[in-house]
């Protein structure tokens, strides 16, 4: 999936999560292997880790049901 696909045209317009740091950051800064996004909003790449889970949980379920 691409950035433009989650309607992000401009990847230093995006927000970041820092799985190292926990600390939101403003375009790419980290290590790639540091970065979970990108996200449209500050607020959401905050909630990183509650999006990736209820993600986690939503394709379990479709494995599930597969």
């Amino acid at each position: 999936m691409s950035k433009q696909d989650w309607g992000i045209n401009d990847p230093a317009e995006t927000y970041w999560f820092n799985s190292k740091t926990g600390e939101v950051e403003e375009g790419p800064q980290s290590l790639a292997v540091y970065r979970v996004g990108p996200f449209k909003t500050r607020d959401e790449a905050a909630r990183a880790t509650q999006i990736l889970a209820e993600r986690a949980r939503e394709w379990n379920e479709e494995d599930e049901d597969e």
